[in-house]
């Protein structure tokens, strides 16, 4: 379904303070950079009730960080957390328009929110647990899952899909059920076992739970190739599985070519090494697509 997004800048620089929300509806994202929470406990949207997300990096982590909460109180929420957590450096505050957030919504939202991350699998989550499900009558519940679905559209067009799948569709199709939009499949196989199966993304190419990653790596192979490996070892997404590592969760890489090397151990051009079942190469099916 089609939908119509508003976004508004307040200092009128994109890189600072942004607003964003549906035109129809009325939870608004409020994203603010680590710098900025200043400016934004001078705003309205900071004294509303809400839930909330912390977004950064860590260099040893294979995944983008995030955290999820809710607070009463946006400005002794961020304060503790701009001492007690490094990693950030962006928070989206999502809010309701009319301030009718109660604490059964931001309670429901929470967990709603760390039970989806969890699932989707993008980020590594630095919440301690995942929190309870409130009780919360029908009409209510019904209310605050709108809601959600609104707060998963906006946080993906700011530039955190926290909720959305790394293999987006397929991860449903390859599962059995079924698909709105069906992704092809690619494989890229060479020496020593490794098998990788992925599909490529809007926003990279995704290498799917169960691919075989070799062991070895050639002389060659380029660091940023090795670091990632070394960091899904770390993490626990790759894993020890005799002659070959596996890949325990789906995960996403930059690029077709960051995934081929990551998969085969050793220099590669994704566009060539990942073909599909009839053994056309990605650049074939997606690229040429254009001149075609």
């Amino acid at each position: 379904m089609s939908k119509t997004i508003q976004i508004y800048l307040p200092g009128g620089d994109p890189r600072g303070l942004r607003i964003a929300e549906l035109t129809t509806r009325i939870v608004q994202a409020v994203q603010v950079p680590r710098s900025l929470t200043e400016q934004f406990f001078e705003r309205a949207e900071s004294r509303q009730v809400g839930i909330y997300m912390l977004f950064g990096n860590e260099e040893n982590s294979a995944k983008p960080l995030a955290y999820i909460g809710q607070t009463e109180d946006f400005h002794e929420r961020f304060t503790k957390h701009d001492s007690a957590r490094n990693f950030w450096q962006q928070a989206v505050a999502l809010v309701s328009s009319k301030n009718n957030f109660t604490q059964t919504h931001l309670r429901y939202l929470e967990w709603l929110a760390i039970k989806e991350a969890r699932n989707a699998g993008r980020y590594q989550l630095e919440n301690g647990n995942g929190g309870s499900k409130p009780h919360t009558p029908e009409p209510l519940e019904a209310d605050i899952l709108d809601s959600f679905d609104t707060i998963r559209v906006l946080l993906s067009v700011l530039g955190f899909p926290l909720f959305e799948p790394v293999a987006g569709s397929l991860a449903a199709e390859s599962a059995g059920t079924p698909s709105v939009s069906p992704q092809r499949l690619y494989w890229c196989r060479g020496a020593d076992g490794a098998e990788g199966r992925g599909c490529y993304q809007p926003d990279g190419f995704a290498v799917l739970k169960g691919s075989l990653f070799r062991k070895s790596e050639v002389n060659s192979l380029h660091e940023a190739s090795r670091l990632v490996r070394k960091r899904l070892l770390e993490s626990g997404v790759l894993a020890d599985a005799g002659k070959v590592y596996e890949l325990r969760e789906d995960f996403l890489f930059l690029s077709p070519s960051a995934a081929a090397c990551a998969v085969l151990g050793r220099p590669a051009n994704g566009w060539e090494e990942w073909k599909n079942e009839q053994g056309v190469t990605l650049d074939s099916a997606e690229r040429k697509k254009i001149d075609r």
